[in-house]
């Protein structure tokens, strides 16, 4: 391969719309090897199926790859809502068995699309409950316990002869700051890290995972200044510690904790030269910052900075990882969660128990809460299912509960809970986000599939 298609290769550019545009037919003539999709890619009716159609006819071989954890994060359901519970939920029913089938039912969906890498298990260990943008996409808060989740969605995953990808490396649970915006920083001791952050990635490695994907976070104890995308020392405990030989990704280079101070072009030759092998571009790519992107890292090349070895090892990743050998399991079990399983992981008090059992008639108000950027517009919650009214349409004679992600003390829903109260309604507050305390029902996800079994539970009082 030449030094120009060696560097292509490492590229994963994004686009908008469901058309193939011509600089995207030109650059798989050149090399491309993978493109990522998002929910600008969508088409009218929903979901990315238009548009997987079409990459898949004009750029023949591709990697189509997908950021479809389940749950709060779809591409596949977009706008609509994932019909899988999702992380948070799985965590809670700690059935390694559950997990495995969810992911092996997301895995069937992605092949039939021909979609072959899903950027997908999140692994990071929760561990901050104010963290805003990992929070019920995680397993949870206990090391062991993701890891175990992990191992059970690698292996589902990719029993359908799609590739997971492990991230965010080296962990972004105990962050305080969204990547999307800011750069973030882990501040606590190696030995802590070794024990919370590094298990799960270590359970997917011996699992088998086919790709890991890097953060734009800094974490003091193995890098004081660099984020972890653009650090050799956090890449090489990666490969040299936990053993990783396959591709490893970057998130997407247009997030402000890669590239702020930078730019893109400059973001992605310090990432390759940090050993990352897969360049995420983002979602809005285009042909033009494609091409500066491309002409940044062979300029790197060119002037000695960055060596070319370096670039081939990379592209031989990226190539080995679209044409590798997974044989899928001809009949994995795609047994959805059921809604007992999905409510038998809420958190319900006593109250809400009372609540279920009032025969008055039940009215559902969803307090709008602002998603960080990796869930983006998605439908959620009872409004995803057509199960809500607003505030001023609630009757007169109805309980109602009080619907929002993440209620934290200063969340809306907090008024207008109030305000019903003070109107004599039985009136209970539920969470469908990384529980902040104070609600009657976590539900610990907010899917349309764990929309469905929390109004089982409020018209029924069936959760357990």
């Amino acid at each position: 391969m030449t030094l120009e298609e060696d560097v292509t290769a490492t590229l994963q550019p994004g686009f908008v719309g469901t058309d193939v545009p011509a600089w995207l037919r030109t650059a798989h003539a050149e090399g491309l090897v993978s493109v990522c999709l998002y929910g600008d890619n969508v088409g009218p009716q929903g979901g990315v199926a238009e548009v997987c159609s079409s990459l898949v006819r004009d750029l023949p071989g591709v990697l189509l790859a997908a950021d479809e954890e389940g749950g709060d994060v779809t591409r596949l359901h977009y706008p609509a809502g994932s019909t899988s519970p999702g992380n948070g939920v799985l965590g809670r029913i700690d059935d390694v068995a559950v997990t495995a089938r969810a992911a092996a039912a997301v895995g069937a969906e992605l092949a039939a699309l021909g979609i072959g890498l899903d950027l997908a298990p999140v692994v990071d260990v929760n561990s901050s409950p104010e963290n805003p943008v990992i929070g019920v996409r995680s397993f949870g808060d206990d090391p062991e316990a993701v890891a175990r989740h992990t191992a059970a969605w690698v292996g589902g995953l990719q029993s359908t002869g799609v590739a997971a990808c492990a991230k965010h490396f080296p962990g972004h649970g105990d962050t305080v700051a969204d990547s999307h915006h800011a750069l973030p920083r882990v501040d606590v001791p190696l030995e802590v890290l070794r024990a919370r952050e590094l298990v799960p990635f270590a359970a997917a490695v011996a699992a088998g995972v086919e790709c890991v994907m890097t953060s734009h976070i800094v974490v003091s104890a193995l890098d004081t200044e660099r984020p972890a995308t653009f650090s050799p020392t956090v890449i090489g405990l990666l490969r040299d510690e936990l053993g990783f030989d396959g591709a490893l990704v970057s998130d997407a280079l247009d997030m402000a904790g890669a590239s702020a101070g930078t730019g893109i072009p400059e973001a992605a030759v310090r990432a390759l030269a940090a050993g990352v092998d897969l360049l995420c571009l983002g979602s809005a790519t285009g042909g033009e910052r494609f091409a500066a992107v491309r002409d940044a890292v062979l300029d790197a090349v060119r002037s000695g900075r960055l060596p070319e070895f370096r670039v081939a090892e990379a592209a031989a990743r990226v190539r080995r990882l679209a044409h590798r050998s997974l044989r899928p399991d001809a009949s994995p079990d795609r047994t959805p969660v059921s809604d007992e399983a999905v409510a038998a992981a809420f958190t319900v008090t006593d109250e809400a128990r009372s609540f279920a059992a009032d025969p008055a008639p039940l009215a559902v108000v969803q307090v709008g809460s602002r998603a960080n950027l990796a869930v983006g517009a998605v439908a959620w919650g009872p409004a995803a299912l057509g199960g809500t009214v607003r505030e001023e349409e609630v009757p007169r004679d109805a309980r109602v509960a009080v619907v929002a992600r993440s209620a934290g003390p200063d969340h809306p829903a907090h008024e207008v809970l109030s305000r019903l109260r003070g109107l004599g309604h039985h009136a209970v507050l539920v969470d469908c986000g990384w529980p902040r305390g104070g609600a009657d029902v976590e539900t610990w996800g907010a899917s349309p599939a764990v929309a469905r079994a929390l109004l089982g539970l409020l018209r029924d009082g069936d959760a357990r």
